[in-house]
């Protein structure tokens, strides 16, 4: 009986082995020998009903179901991987097929899990053939398959860039990038170095440059020099570096520009961000943002063009240690994703890749200056282009030519216009003023342009999320002051973008600032199948800014949250009366060197107008109770310009009395100009706020500062010195009889060899009070103005300035010594010129390093 049960229970086994799907068979007539527990089963003696068997018995039964099993394990191992070698082979001799594309083929679902098994069968087949000497069908076979892949990325690519969100809005219509894509004025050639003034004076700078003052480049060339490898663009926020990277990857992926680049990666730091606590290999780190280039397991950017586009250097929240991260050379060794870009930055990692950094100027600097081959900078719209968005973005060209005709006349808002983004708020407040959607004052300073927009995105949350206009004002109040309260402690910190933590810490409801679509939007990378969490931002620095103006206005009303502040800023709140706390606001931001408070306090200052008070009525619950002189607040600005601080304070103080619709000064000083008795100004003792009042009329004239003309002013060193921001943002100047000293001298010589002077013709005529100190002094600064890489120069006279012999070979050897001087034209003349001196500025006409085009040299009497 035993011996019978011993062989029925091995043939339950063996039926079940085989088919490697069931236990046993539940139709069996005979009574079940075998445990239902079929786990239980596998790994336990079997158990008879009538006595078991000797433990010799048992053990070779154990052992027969062991083997058994393990042979139904590899033959279905077996039969799946002849299955999956016999379909790869079956798709690799398609591929090889002289009829058939590349790009037809996609990984269908449910082939993703098995993309690491695959790429083995390709390592292996592409091995064997080299192995039969087919090399060359095995590198086509690799060719094909990398075309494949990037054929993949081009779509993935195209889908997500060929529409942007005006604004980055995540919310409404996107719209088709190539509709309103405006080319961007875009310059080859300066320095990584770091310019953090405040971006609004920059702005300034370049709306006084004339447009043909730079070589251009386009987008799409940035690469075309095959010596170049990185390149760093440069640009203020909101000037169009993002869309710029859009614009050059939708171009890429339509083929229609930069087909020699075989593989684009955009790898935007604010997501990087995100992933700085994980280790990745190079390629883990691309496969995890690029799904689809998974079964890419290597890139040799020896054999093909790839571009990796770090966008938004500033937003970078990794230490980037050049100097102590470890050095990596292999894409398949895994370290953090701040070692990653390091590596590849210093060309350890895929020194052939091409790379392309953007960042706002005061960023720059993280990048080592050998390690970048071009910089360039995006100088953003120029008048023409301002004018050719509003006629894009408005569809009624009669209301389009009343809103340009609108900006043309507030000098301040038309310069903010050089911001794409500027005219996107512009465009989006004027279109429903002028066009009578909304009724009040027509914006003409900041302060109410931004208004108008902040109560636009109220009204329009509103409508959009709730179906009415209505507004529920304690709700809008709160959630101001929640991201005012982040703007405010953001700023202080140099955040453009933040997270959710950041949010959280200032109270901030997630799910609720999404809803503010032009205010904060939430920022995901779904496409590309990943959880990497929510990153978000304001629209523009200057919307950061104004935010934080109004927080601090209605903290201060309130006196609701403030002591628990513990910011730079945070001692102007301890102030008892509004006119002081104004005050104090004022002199924080004269103490910043390079203007860091400048618009915020442009903007403090507007909101504290009635005018702009009434039209944030509701929000300012408490408005009556904290009231003040403006009268008060507008004679302490004008003390301060009396005190003469640097031009570039004194011209946002003016910017101040704008905000407060004061202009007494200007129209003071326009008066005078305008004057038909008017001709020049010398003998005419003007005040240190005169003269800032005249500097800052000049330079926010509709007017090309074209030249300027000492002989038109007041021939004097007074007058040089403080004109000097005039002086450097005209492209001719001339200096007669005005007694230089030292001390003027190397102040001019030094605004004229800064970056942003606009100077290209110089011409002094006895204007050196010394003689033969003085003459050598000013040889020794032109000298140093021609050997300046900024120097754009392209002609100087020296008439009457006793320059010798010695001071001709200086300027010849300056000359030589910088082969990118700009330097055409040189008139000189001299009582002692010289032999050594004539021949060496003779010779450089034949050179062919040097651009001297014309030398002209007068001998004079002694």
């Amino acid at each position: 009986m035993s011996s019978k049960m011993s062989s029925s229970g091995e043939e339950q086994h063996t039926e079940r082995d085989q088919s490697g799907l069931h236990r046993e068979r539940s139709d069996s007539p005979e009574p079940s020998c075998v445990s239902m527990k079929s786990h239980e089963s596998m790994d336990h003696p079997l158990r008879f009903r009538e006595g078991d068997g000797s433990p010799a018995e048992s053990f070779q039964k154990e052992k027969i179901m062991k083997i058994n099993h393990l042979e139904s394990i590899f033959k279905n191992l077996e039969h799946k991987l002849i299955s999956l070698v016999k379909k790869e082979l079956k798709r690799f001799k398609k591929l090889l097929s002289a009829d058939y594309p590349a790009c037809s083929e996609r990984e269908v679902e449910g082939e993703e899990d098995q993309s690491s098994s695959r790429d083995e069968v390709l390592k292996i087949t592409l091995n064997m053939l080299r192995n039969m000497e087919q090399t060359d069908l095995a590198n086509t076979l690799q060719s094909k398959l990398v075309f494949m892949y990037q054929e993949e990325l081009k779509s993935k690519l195209t889908e997500k860039f060929n529409r942007i969100n005006e604004g980055i809005s995540q919310h409404g219509t996107p719209i088709l990038l190539n509709e309103i894509y405006t080319e961007l004025y875009i310059t080859e050639g300066g320095s990584g170095e770091v310019n953090d003034e405040h971006e609004v004076r920059q702005i300034e700078t370049a709306s006084r440059r004339p447009a043909t003052q730079e070589t251009p480049i386009k987008c799409n060339d940035l690469f075309k020099d095959r010596s170049i490898r990185t390149v760093l663009t440069k640009g203020v926020a909101g000037i169009g570096k993002t869309v710029s990277v859009q614009k050059f990857i939708l171009d890429w992926g339509e083929e229609k520009a930069n087909q020699d680049i075989l593989f684009i990666f955009p790898l935007p730091f604010r997501e990087l961000n995100l992933m700085k606590k994980r280790k990745f290999s190079l390629m883990e780190l691309l496969h995890c943002f690029f799904p689809e280039t998974k079964q890419l397991r290597s890139i040799k950017s020896d054999d093909y063009k790839v571009l990796f586009i770090f966008d938004g250097l500033d937003e970078c929240r990794l230490p980037l240690d050049f100097q102590n991260n470890e050095s990596l050379w292999d894409v398949t060794d895994s370290a953090s994703v701040d070692v990653l870009l390091t590596n590849l930055i210093k060309g350890n990692l895929l020194p052939s890749a091409l790379l392309w950094i953007t960042s706002r100027p005061a960023a720059a600097n993280q990048i080592p200056p050998e390690c970048v081959d071009l910089v360039t900078e995006i100088q953003g719209f120029s008048d023409p282009q301002k004018e050719e968005y509003f006629r894009k973005r408005i569809s009624d060209q009669s209301l389009a030519n009343k809103i340009i005709s609108h900006m043309r006349s507030s000098r301040s808002l038309y310069i903010m216009c050089h911001i794409p983004v500027f005219c996107w708020i512009a465009a989006i407040v004027l279109e429903r003023v002028l066009g009578g959607a909304e009724s009040g004052e027509i914006p003409k300073t900041l302060t109410q342009m931004f208004t108008h927009f902040l109560i636009f995105q109220i009204k329009h949350k509103n409508q959009k999320y709730h179906g009415k206009y209505d507004t529920d004002l304690q709700q809008a109040r709160k959630m101001i002051l929640a991201l005012g309260k982040l703007a405010f402690q953001q700023l202080e910190k140099g955040n453009l973008i933040f997270y959710e933590e950041d949010l959280r810490e200032c109270g901030v409801d997630v799910r609720e600032v999404s809803v503010y679509s032009g205010v904060c939007t939430q920022i995901f990378r779904e496409e590309f199948g990943l959880h990497l969490g929510k990153v978000f931002c304001f629209v523009h620095l200057s919307v950061q800014e104004f935010l934080a103006a109004l927080y601090a206005s209605l903290s201060f009303i309130s006196k609701d949250g403030t002591k628990q502040l513990t910011t730079d800023l945070s001692g102007i709140f301890r102030e008892s009366s509004m006119s002081d706390f104004l005050k104090s606001a004022v002199d924080k931001a004269l103490q910043s060197e390079k203007g860091h408070l400048d618009l915020f306090l442009r903007f403090l200052l507007g909101l504290s107008l009635e005018s702009n008070q009434t039209l944030l009525r509701g929000l300012l619950t408490q408005t009556g109770s904290r009231s003040h002189s403006k009268e008060e607040t507008v004679q302490y600005i004008k003390e301060k310009i009396r005190e003469n601080p640097s031009p570039e304070k004194s011209i946002n103080l003016f910017h101040c009395l704008n905000e407060l619709n004061d202009h007494s000064l200007v129209k003071e000083v326009q008066k005078y100009l305008n004057s038909k008795y008017y001709s020049r100004l010398d003998g005419v003792s003007l005040s240190p706020a005169q003269w800032s009042a005249l500097v800052f009329v000049l330079l926010n004239s509709e007017e090309e500062l074209e030249e300027f003309d000492l002989n038109k002013y007041d021939r004097s060193e007074e007058c040089v010195l403080n004109m000097l921001p005039v002086i450097k943002a005209s492209r001719r100047v001339v200096l007669q009889a005005c007694n230089l000293t030292e001390k003027s001298c190397a102040a001019l010589f030094s605004a004229l060899s800064s970056n942003s002077s606009s100077l290209r013709e110089l011409e002094l005529e006895n204007c050196i009070k010394l003689q033969d100190s003085g003459a050598e002094m000013l040889s020794n600064l032109c000298c140093s103005l021609l050997e300046n890489r900024h120097c754009k120069l392209e002609k100087l006279k020296l008439h009457k300035c006793s320059i010798k012999g010695e001071g001709f070979a200086a300027l010849a050897s300056a000359l030589k010594s910088n082969s990118s001087s700009n330097l055409r034209e040189l008139h000189l003349d001299s009582s002692i010129p010289g032999d050594t001196g004539l021949k060496l500025l003779s010779d450089l006409l034949e050179d062919p390093s040097c651009k001297l085009e014309k030398l002209s040299i007068t001998i004079t009497d002694p």
